[in-house]
């Protein structure tokens, strides 16, 4: 086999429709979204078509040209954006966007320290890899960008010692991730509002994942009632295409340095962006997501609570600690009941379906989960 990048599974998947993909026949129930990446699950009509209706028009136009479907997409996200935030980055992935606002803080402020947390994920490129907890990730790269500080999550006062006047930024995700599912607990978002604010350094939200209606709100900071200085997203912001974005206030935007990318916003990915976020307000996908995330919740808690170590985490972004190796219980799951699945370190089974699921898809998860685990 000429691959050599990824651990391909035993599954290939053929083709998609709404919250299931298929492998020469075989229906299975996408509870992993590949990582989130459609929010409005696969197929969706409305970004089906815009994307269609932009091939015919033209495939790429570099961002120094303007393009309708580039700027209707500032517009929107800026719009939808939490205020005072109303400026728009457009890159091609998650880890592009945590680059460039770490890239824009350190500009904008003139400091080089960056405060991360211990269990957070923000990337794989060399600055967004270097506030990367886990050193599995980082070993083989060293020496990255220097000057960064890991504080505990969801620790107050030690992000307060951390965070000084040679601060650049703090970046968080406002729900852990790759860390294990770990949402921060009611005080703590706000806490680093003030932290960051009295030193001048910016806060950064990394919702990557927890961002497109994920957790109940189109983004998270909405949920908290807490707006920072930058939001960084994509997985589902183009429901399957590749597209990030960087949103900033004004005071980092009139200096953030001379960032740049050849294929940032190309018509075609705006069109789909364009298409996504707008179907996710208008069809209150993030109330979906909210209802269905606490029907899910209940529904396991009640199945499985006594057979795993926690249930946690708001919306549809939920972990299930399982008592043994989640890779087994994946497995499991995937080849034994059809159900795909996604691991949140060693030991616990990350839920990220579509948005879009229903009661009916929530119960097969439980009965799956009950086998497995039960």
């Amino acid at each position: 086999m000429s691959g050599f990048v990824f651990n391909e599974k035993p599954i290939q998947i053929e083709r998609g429709d709404g919250a299931y993909v298929y492998d020469d026949g075989t229906e299975y129930l996408d509870m992993g979204a590949s990582y989130a990446c459609v929010p409005l699950g696969h197929g969706h009509p409305a970004v089906q078509e815009a994307v269609s209706d932009q091939l015919e028009k033209i495939t790429y136009v570099q961002a120094s040209y303007p393009n309708a479907e580039r700027t209707a997409l500032y517009d929107l996200l800026a719009d939808t954006a939490p205020d005072p935030i109303n400026k728009t980055w457009l890159c091609n992935s998650g880890t592009e966007a945590n680059e460039a606002a770490l890239k824009f803080a350190r500009s904008a402020t003139g400091n080089s320290k960056i405060v991360a947390t211990m269990q957070g994920f923000h990337g794989r490129t060399m600055g967004a890899l270097a506030t990367t907890w886990k050193n599995k990730y980082k070993k083989p790269y060293e020496p990255l960008i220097g000057d960064v500080e890991f504080v505990p999550y969801d620790d107050s006062e030690a992000l307060d010692e951390a965070v000084d006047e040679d601060t650049a930024a703090f970046i968080v995700e406002p729900v852990q991730g790759e860390g294990g599912i770990n949402p921060a607990s009611d005080g703590y978002l706000e806490a680093a509002r003030e932290i960051t604010e009295d030193a001048g350094a910016a806060l950064i939200f990394d919702e990557v994942q927890t961002g497109m209606g994920r957790t109940g709100a189109l983004w998270n900071s909405q949920r908290a009632d807490v707006a920072p200085d930058m939001i960084t997203a994509a997985k589902g912001l183009g429901n399957g295409l590749p597209v990030g974005t960087t949103l900033c206030r004004d005071w980092i935007a009139e200096d953030y340095g001379s960032h740049a990318s050849t294929f940032s916003g190309g018509p075609v990915i705006s069109a789909a962006a364009g298409a996504t976020v707008s179907t996710v307000v208008e069809d209150d996908v993030p109330e979906n997501a909210a209802a269905m995330g606490d029907y899910l919740q209940t529904e396991l808690e009640a199945a499985v609570g006594d057979d795993v170590r926690d249930i946690r985490g708001e919306g549809l972004m939920i972990g299930v600690e399982v008592g043994r190796g989640a890779n087994a219980a994946l497995k499991e799951l995937a080849l034994n009941h059809q159900v795909l699945a996604l691991p949140a370190g060693r030991t616990v089974v990350r839920l990220l379906p579509p948005l879009t699921i229903d009661e009916s898809h929530a119960d097969a998860v439980v009965d799956a989960l009950s086998e497995v685990v039960g």
